[in-house]
């Protein structure tokens, strides 16, 4: 550090930082929040041509949009308490 340069103190510190800001969502969360297997899930992810396709499950949009708007909020509270 150069010479009478302070560091900034914060109640956070880089690897906190960016290890909740590249939180990611799992399969298994959206099958949990959707009532659904996991395998369902990434059945449903598959191409419609595939042979282990199936349907999303009833209401996914709904808990997609659930699950963003969390994410949403929990990315909105890092950068408040990161002063950006």
């Amino acid at each position: 550090m150069s010479a009478g340069v302070t560091p900034v103190v914060r109640a956070m510190d880089f690897v906190s930082a960016t290890d909740r800001l590249t939180v990611c969502m799992s399969h298994s969360d959206i099958a949990y929040e959707a009532g659904v297997s996991v395998p369902a899930i990434r059945q449903a992810r598959m191409y419609p041509q595939a042979e282990g396709y199936r349907l999303p499950p009833c209401g996914w949009d709904s808990v997609v949009a659930k699950l963003a708007r969390a994410r949403a909020a929990e990315l909105m509270k890092l950068a408040e308490e990161l002063g950006g």
